[in-house]
């Protein structure tokens, strides 16, 4: 149906969405969920949060978990699904008088809401009204069983999160929202050159920057400490929170140790990560959610032993495997999205497990040595990642499974090389660039890939810009002068 007939049709029932007009009598299949979600995905794309990095950050996150949790309800035989926490940043596309008190100066609000909804359209109703939008499109709508032809993936292969459909121009018009190609086309326009940039924020970023050095001296003290009283690997944050903030949050692990000590000590060996959740991931680090209280973190201290038995099952599950599949090495890829919890990571790898011993593979025991793979629960066929590895799932027929791996293998190790050498370079010119511009540091934001950054930091020598002398750099995908003076700049600024 084209744009002008959905148009025509919503124009007779009156001002309703056209998503209305998409779904019918029926349970929302996978499309069906994206178009009534569309005002939505409007007011939290990372897109418009370009100057607000910390922002663009935790809805891109809590979008692949929306993802994630849609594609779930709707995998054959799901009775239930995990409660799933969100928090999302919402931009104020139209004026509310109602909601106008929650909105932060940068014009958007802070919204958070736990899903424990058993199918697509509750949940699609339950995200737009804790978002204080429009449910009005979605009247009318029943939910009844719907048919295995009729589901649709929510998640598309190798998406993290879905943008908003292109409509016609006459869409916007009609309904009065913003249109987000024509937002990102004016704000590519404006986009100011490096040079320009810096004149007019190195003056911002040189004086955040000397503020906040008290502030990094006393979290390289917290750490250290904790670090040697507790006998710590090392203390890491999943986001990339301010300085205040992550002297706070170790501020309040002390203030712990010191009215429980017994339970503390339960940590020694560990790495702790700091993150929206509180629990042991795969790969066995102790995750503290900063926004829980005391009394979870040390009922999460206490439970430490049995955790590390899990921890250690997983180790053995991975090592049989490994020994199954010809030597390829089964990985954990700590990820900015959102965490995998051990005891869902040991359920994975015991599932593929078993699946593997039903039947004989015909491997040689060294044939895929060298080679790596992750197991993924919400994937319908295997892959191989861009930098190597491969992805699998874990409900993968095993003949099947034998037959990627092996038609892969070469193309695999092709990967691994290239990564391995781009990997190389990356840090060769990344010195030179810290080095010939005098910088205080250089880094980048881990969506920013090899090849990105390597030309990036090429161009920014021979540009020898005096102004980023003695800064903090993080290469990203925008502008923006971060709370304790980072500058960040995008890998592609123009010169």
């Amino acid at each position: 149906m084209s744009v002008a007939s959905l148009l025509r049709s919503a124009m007779r029932v009156g001002n309703r969405h056209v998503a209305a007009h998409l779904v019918h009598q029926r349970a929302l299949s996978g499309a069906d969920a994206i178009n009534a979600l569309r005002p939505f995905y409007f007011a939290v794309h990372p897109d418009f949060f370009g100057q607000h990095p910390r922002e663009r950050e935790v809805n891109e996150n809590s979008l692949k978990r929306l993802s994630g949790y849609l594609e779930n309800l709707q995998k054959p035989g799901t009775r239930s699904v995990q409660p799933t926490k969100l928090t999302f940043y919402v931009r104020e596309i139209k004026d509310k008088e109602d909601i106008q008190k929650d909105i932060l100066p940068h014009g958007f609000r802070s919204v958070s809401f736990t899903l424990h909804t058993k199918d697509v359209l509750t949940t699609v109703m339950d995200v737009l009204k804790s978002c204080s939008l429009s449910t009005e499109h979605m009247k009318g709508l029943k939910a009844s069983s719907e048919s295995p032809k009729s589901r649709q993936p929510v998640a598309g292969h190798g998406n993290s999160f879905y943008r908003p459909i292109k409509w016609d121009k006459s869409y916007y018009s009609f309904t009065g929202f913003r249109d987000p190609e024509q937002e990102l086309e004016q704000a590519k326009k404006v986009e100011p050159t490096l040079s320009l940039w810096l004149r007019n924020h190195e003056k911002e970023a040189t004086n955040k920057q000397n503020a906040s050095v008290p502030r990094r001296e006393e979290l390289k003290r917290l750490k250290k400490e904790l670090c040697q009283k507790f006998a710590l690997e090392d203390i890491r944050w999943q986001r990339s929170w301010g300085v205040t903030h992550r002297c706070c949050q170790l501020q309040s692990l002390s203030r712990l140790s010191q009215q429980n000590p017994e339970a503390v000590l339960n940590l020694r060996g560990h790495t702790i990560i700091f993150t929206d959740q509180s629990g042991m991931n795969a790969s066995g680090h102790v995750m503290l959610g900063t926004m829980d209280v005391h009394h979870q973190w040390t009922k999460l201290f206490v439970s430490l032993p049995s955790y590390r038995s899990l921890h250690q099952q997983t180790e053995w599950l991975k090592e049989r495997i490994s020994h199954v599949l010809g030597g390829i090495q089964v990985i954990d890829i700590e990820r900015l999205g959102p965490v995998q919890p051990i005891e869902e990571h040991c359920s994975i790898l015991n599932t593929f497990h078993k699946r593997l011993l039903a039947r004989r593979l015909a491997l040689h025991p060294r044939s895929l040595q060298g080679l790596a793979m992750t197991l993924e629960n919400d994937r319908s066929s295997p892959s191989l990642h861009e930098m190597g590895h491969f992805v699998i799932p874990a409900t993968c027929e095993p003949s099947r499974l034998q037959t990627f791996l092996q038609s892969m293998a070469w193309e695999a190790r092709q990967r691994i090389k290239h990564r391995n050498q781009l990997q190389a370079e990356e840090e060769e010119v990344l010195l030179h660039c810290l080095e010939g511009l005098a910088l205080r540091n250089l880094s980048k934001e881990p969506s920013v890939r090899h090849n990105q950054m390597i030309p990036c930091c090429r161009r920014l020598l021979e540009e020898r810009s005096p102004l980023m002398e003695g800064l903090r750099v993080e290469v990203s995908h925008f502008y923006s002068v971060m709370q304790d003076g980072d500058l960040c700049i995008p890998w592609d600024w123009k010169g």
